[in-house]
């Protein structure tokens, strides 16, 4: 029997093709309770979750942690990763989003457990949109929020946003055993505001994305990593630190490739 809990798929498919601002969907009681109350349970205190995963430092993404190996996940993690990735969860998800053949990500690229500490935050981004060692094109996402305890003061929202990043069409808490999903796009623009949470606390989430090998209907060939865009209040950070942190990644790639091509020469010689 399936940890998650059953899903009104006619209701859910005419909402989350009508959804704005980009077809979406929020399930609360997502889980069966002993499950949610596992899982939520499994998750690492932030500096364990330093040693098992990897730690953004960025002007875009800050004091986040993304587990992604699965033999790092806790038996409850694993658990709610089998239920995701199951067939039987994966038609519903096709039949909801109108997105046939979806393929589950194996290797967790971007996903897995998610733990941000106070002060964390998630700029505004659309998703790469093709994995280049799957050989496919990411089409949806999906967020399990486990957080025991979660208010709304405490930040961490997860917005949506419109095309032209002017105006925030939709703001999700992430409260207990609540799943949001959507359709990832172009357009699919999303992220999480700053973490203001009490000491001692984090925010705690598990994330997956399913793919297509057949492309997205328009789609004009370009494949692209993830592209950040500053709110609009955000003025430093889109004058300023944005484009330092552009021209420092720049100066790094170049400077690598001057020393590829310095190993080259040597190499020759």
């Amino acid at each position: 029997m399936s940890i998650i809990n059953n899903l009104d798929r006619d209701a859910l498919r005419k909402s989350y093709q009508a959804a704005r601002p980009f077809p979406h969907m929020v399930v609360d009681n997502f889980l069966a309770p002993e499950a949610a109350v596992a899982a939520a349970g499994s998750f690492f205190s932030f500096d364990e979750a330093r040693a098992r995963g990897f730690e953004f430092k960025a002007v875009n993404e800050n004091l986040k942690i993304q587990i992604t190996d699965p033999s790092k996940f806790p038996p409850a993690i694993a658990k709610l990763a089998d239920a995701l990735s199951s067939p039987e969860f994966i038609r519903d998800l096709s039949y909801i989003s109108g997105i046939d053949n979806l393929v589950w990500d194996p290797t967790y690229s971007g996903g897995g457990m998610h733990q941000t500490a106070k002060s964390g935050w998630l700029d505004v981004h659309v998703d790469f949109n093709y994995n280049e060692a799957l050989q496919m094109h990411r089409r949806l996402n999906i967020l399990v929020y486990l957080n025991p305890v979660w208010e709304e003061g405490w930040g961490g929202l997860l917005e949506l946003w419109d095309p032209e990043v002017q105006h925030c069409g939709q703001r999700v808490v992430p409260s207990f055993n609540r799943c949001a999903v959507f359709s990832t796009s172009a357009i699919s623009f999303h992220g999480v505001t700053a973490v203001t949470c009490p000491d001692g606390k984090q925010r705690c989430s598990f994330a997956a994305y399913y793919y297509t090998r057949e492309a997205p209907a328009g789609w004009d060939g370009t494949k692209h990593s993830t592209i950040f865009k500053a709110r609009p209040d955000e003025y430093l950070k889109k004058h300023v630190l944005m484009p330092a942190e552009a021209a420092k990644r720049a100066a790094g790639r170049g400077i690598g490739a001057l020393k590829g091509g310095i190993k080259k020469m040597v190499g020759r010689d």
